[in-house]
């Protein structure tokens, strides 16, 4: 048994959660730890140690704590986080039962539709898609818009044009490389990678990069950057917005055809 946070405890969690929603994931975590280091593996700072974790991009981690969180005061926060690192390991069907857990707790938890939106559109469940994504924008518009409604026609016209506006560098290798759009990654593609690549990313390019090519290499097909329609309709507001979005998931995917890495990219304004 776990005696309860003190409210002096409980407003240090709360000031974590303002500093995940501004984004400061290194004031976060040392905020966490501190927390831990005074109240070790408490249920309430196992669930804020999962959060962090899933910000810094480590399901396994966000898992590992929440093994220890059932007890927490906030049983669907503790569905959904547990919902949310399990997405992130591309395990959909108990990423789906414990968002669905999340709901039956509090039914208007707009983060667990929202996810349950995502998961169903992976799964191949267009209805059940729209309908928790309906129900997530019905419960905060703002943070749960609609996703963007563009014919598949339309879509095709914006990558054209985004294209013909990247830089002429970036251009050039293109020339190398086709673009595909696929409407979403596959579960496969997904799970190709250890650990597995995230569900809602934008875009992939596949294929080896140029610094592992010789000229001595056997000729063979070229690698493909592949855009992701779902997923990029879901990350933008607008045409403006899905254009930008675009061409700064080609220049960052044509970064990777380079063999840049994600330090190279960022110093090269390609993150």
């Amino acid at each position: 048994m776990y005696d309860a946070l003190s409210e002096a405890e409980w407003e240090k969690v709360d000031r974590v959660w303002d500093l995940l929603e501004g984004s400061d994931l290194d004031q976060a975590r040392t905020a966490t730890n501190d927390l831990l280091g005074r109240r070790p593996r408490h249920p309430d700072l196992l669930v804020l140690d999962a959060a962090v974790a899933i910000e810094e991009g480590d399901p396994d981690r966000a898992l590992d704590a929440l093994r220890g969180a059932e007890r927490s005061a906030d049983p669907a926060l503790f569905f959904h986080l547990r919902a949310l690192a399990r997405f992130h390991r591309v395990d959909l069907e108990a990423a789906r039962a414990d968002a669905d857990k999340a709901l039956a707790v509090r039914p208007q938890l707009g983060e667990a539709h929202a996810l349950l939106a995502r998961i169903h559109e992976l799964l191949s469940q267009p209805a059940e898609s729209a309908e928790h994504a309906e129900a997530a924008s019905e419960i905060d518009p703002e943070t749960f818009p609609l996703p963007l409604e563009v014919s598949d026609e339309e879509f095709d016209e914006v990558v054209e044009k985004s294209l013909a506006e990247l830089p002429e560098a970036v251009r050039q290798h293109l020339e190398q490389i086709p673009i595909i759009v696929e409407p979403l990654p596959s579960r496969s593609l997904l799970t190709a990678e250890k650990p597995p690549l995230a569900p809602d990313l934008l875009g992939l390019f596949v294929g080896r990069h140029l610094l592992e090519q010789s000229h001595a290499d056997v000729p063979a097909a070229p690698g493909a950057i592949y855009l992701f329609r779902r997923n990029l309709l879901r990350a933008c507001r607008d045409l403006e917005e899905l254009s930008r979005e675009i061409r700064i998931t080609v220049q960052h995917e044509v970064g990777h055809y380079l063999g840049l890495d994600e330090d190279d990219l960022e110093h090269w304004g390609l993150a």
